[in-house]
């Protein structure tokens, strides 16, 4: 049988190529969708990672990026997707604002240049309630009426791995579920990269710099990464009820591939992080050579 990498799909480097994947996604599901809002966040979410959106400066995590969000956001579009094969009741207006959620989720890490506590924030450091007032900021700063991002808070509160989503005040079940997805989306964007086990030492230096408590070294966060998995597997499969399971849906309509790509290259990364961790702890990072990130680390680090 043929191997279907998820990364060779979609140029997931390409901001432009994933935002054609997502709304080609959409109009499988509504032919006459309107995607000009979509294209209207989208493009302004690029820019704000970059440092070209007015009053803030450019992202300075290199875990939580652009690619992170962009990931996010096509992981959403996918999970939809699947979802609304196997009945999910999305209106139009519930999957723009899903979407809308995966592109601000993480703009809490982005800080603003008029704002002296945010210059003075630990890189690294964010939380679910500046990506809340982000957006409601974007809303307002843009004109764009309130009811567009109306329930965003309550589904961007779904990622935050603290949170217990049982105690999360939701409007109805549709908006539930798009919190659920979208929490799942989270989790399986960042762990399906193709280069995730790289981007876990640009992660150590983010709680480092944050002043986030738990891990000696890139060594020790590697080894608990182990545990980590086993602790997400169980996330999805009970506090987020399971919702991966529409991936293999989505990709059987949109590829014919009767599988689930995510769950594929996540079971890869673990099974090689645990490679390394048996016989390279030594010289762990020569075996991590994907997108030449490691060599910028040591330049960094040196």
């Amino acid at each position: 049988m043929k191997e279907f990498q998820l990364s060779r799909l979609v140029d997931m480097e390409d901001p432009q190529a994933i935002l054609d994947e997502v709304k080609h996604i959409v109009s499988m599901l509504f032919s006459d969708f309107d995607c000009a809002m979509l294209d209207r966040v989208f493009t302004d979410i690029v820019r704000l990672f970059r440092g070209k959106y007015p009053g803030y400066a450019a992202c300075q995590t290199q875990y939580h990026d652009l690619k992170h969000t962009t990931d996010t956001f096509l992981a959403m579009a996918r999970l939809i997707h699947g979802a609304m094969l196997k009945g999910a009741n999305f209106t139009r207006e519930q999957v723009l604002l899903g979407l809308l959620c995966a592109l601000m989720h993480d703009t809490g890490y982005i800080p603003r240049l008029d704002d002296e506590a945010n210059k003075t924030m630990p890189r690294g450091l964010t939380d679910i309630g500046r990506s809340i007032a982000f957006t409601e900021r974007y809303c307002s700063d843009n004109d764009l009426p309130a009811q567009i991002f109306k329930h965003s808070s309550a589904i961007v509160t779904c990622t935050d791995l603290s949170a217990d989503i049982s105690t999360i005040q939701f409007a109805s079940g549709e908006i539930e579920m798009l919190g659920k997805l979208l929490a799942a989306a989270d989790l399986l964007g960042q762990m399906a990269d193709r280069t995730y086990l790289e981007k876990l030492l640009f992660l150590f230096y983010e709680f480092r710099d944050g002043g986030v408590m738990g891990y000696e070294n890139e060594l020790d966060l590697l080894r608990k990464t182990r545990d980590f998995y086993a602790r997400i597997e169980e996330r999805i499969a009970k506090d987020l009820s399971g919702v991966d399971k529409y991936m293999r849906y989505h990709f059987k309509a949109r590829w014919n591939l009767d599988r689930d790509l995510y769950k594929q290259a996540v079971e890869k990364h673990i099974t090689y992080l645990k490679f390394i961790l048996r016989h390279h702890q030594k010289d762990y990072r020569k075996h991590l050579r994907r997108g030449g990130l490691v060599r910028s680390l040591q330049e960094r680090t040196r």
